[in-house]
């Protein structure tokens, strides 16, 4: 939660929205969460959300941005949704962010815009043929 209350972009308007309980929901049933930990500090996590095949948080403690941390994270979340069956991944962020870019650059394509949020999706890749 510290890290969340933390970011520089897409702040939550209101943080009561998000629980200690809605984090506690992805690391059990409802999803799976990563956290990327150095000299046991956790400098970014990544959630994902089982049920709706979405990328439910990826954050990154701002002093320790642009290492890479995002892309590892995302790349595992997104990984287990496709080992869970998903035809495709979704996510929300806001528009004209650096996530937008962000996201943007690793393949994700904008699905819809409303109220200032962005919804992209990442279509599994299709299986190549066997020869």
């Amino acid at each position: 939660m510290a890290i969340r209350a933390a970011v520089r972009e897409n702040l939550l308007s209101d943080p009561g929205r998000v629980t200690l309980r809605d984090y506690q929901d992805h690391l059990g049933p409802a999803g799976q969460t990563w956290v990327h930990e150095e000299d046991g500090v956790i400098l970014g996590f990544s959630a994902a959300t089982r049920a709706t095949a979405t990328i439910w948080a990826l954050f990154i403690h701002p002093d320790h941005e642009g290492r890479g941390i995002g892309r590892g994270l995302l790349d595992c979340a997104v990984d287990w949704l496709w080992s869970q069956g998903a035809a495709e991944v979704g996510l929300t962020t806001g528009a004209g962010t650096r996530a937008e870019g962000f996201y943007r650059a690793a393949g994700w394509r904008e699905a819809s815009t409303t109220n200032g949020e962005i919804q992209f999706i990442l279509p599994a890749a299709p299986l190549a043929p066997h020869p």
